[in-house]
C-alpha cells in the first residue's frame, strides 16, 4: 500500500500580477547574500513596499503567467522561502523558477483559475491531490498534484538534502 499521507499548506494569500521577474522578487543589489533570511528580508520590496510588513510565515504568493522569468538566479526563490512563504501559485512559471524552487524546496503549482483568487484570501493546498480550496469563498480548485519526489524534496528543504538522505538510506540511484 502506497503512502496515504497528505501535505497541507494553509495560509493568506498576497497576490501579484504577470510577469513578476527576479528582480522583482530581490533586486540584484542584494545578491551578494546566498543567506535565505538575509535575502527574504527585501523580497518583493522594489514592487509592493509594504509586502515584508504584511507577510506572515506560511502565507502563500498567487500571482499570473510567468512567474519568476528574468534571471537565472537561485536567489529568487531563497528570498520567496527567506521572507516565510510556503508556496507559489501561478498560472505559469518561468523554466528557470520552476528548477531553482525544485533546488531549494519551495512548492509551487500553476493554476489556471488564479484570477478567481484575491488579496487576502485564505487558502489552503493539498499538494498530494491538487486540490486548492479557498477557504474565504468556500470555492475549489483542481490542479495537478505535486509529484511524490518532489514532496519528498520539500520534506527534506531541498534537492541536496533530498539526495543526502537517499545515500545514507542506500538508495542505489543516489
Amino acid at each position: 500500500m502506497g503512502d496515504v499521507r497528505k501535505m497541507i499548506i494553509k495560509g493568506r494569500v498576497h497576490k501579484f500580477a504577470d510577469d513578476i521577474n527576479t528582480d522583482d522578487i530581490i533586486a540584484a543589489k542584494y545578491l551578494v547574500s546566498t543567506d535565505a533570511k538575509e535575502l527574504g528580508g527585501h523580497c518583493m520590496e522594489s514592487i509592493r513596499p509594504d509586502f515584508l510588513s504584511k507577510v506572515k510565515p506560511g502565507d502563500i504568493i498567487v500571482a499570473g503567467k510567468n512567474f519568476g522569468c528574468g534571471s537565472s538566479r537561485e536567489h529568487a526563490p531563497m528570498a520567496v522561502k527567506g521572507c516565510g512563504v510556503s508556496a507559489v501559485l501561478a498560472k505559469s512559471f518561468a523554466a528557470i523558477f520552476f528548477r531553482n524552487a525544485i533546488n531549494i524546496g519551495l512548492p509551487f503549482l500553476e493554476l489556471e483559475e488564479v484570477n478567481k483568487i484575491n488579496d487576502g484570501d485564505e487558502i489552503e493546498i493539498d499538494l498530494t491531490s491538487g486540490i486548492i480550496r479557498n477557504l474565504t469563498k468556500a470555492e475549489d480548485y483542481q490542479t495537478q498534484a505535486f509529484p511524490e519526489f518532489l514532496q519528498d524534496i520539500v520534506k527534506n528543504k531541498g534537492l541536496i538534502n533530498w539526495v543526502t538522505s537517499r545515500k545514507k538510506e542506500g538508495h542505489p540511484s543516489s
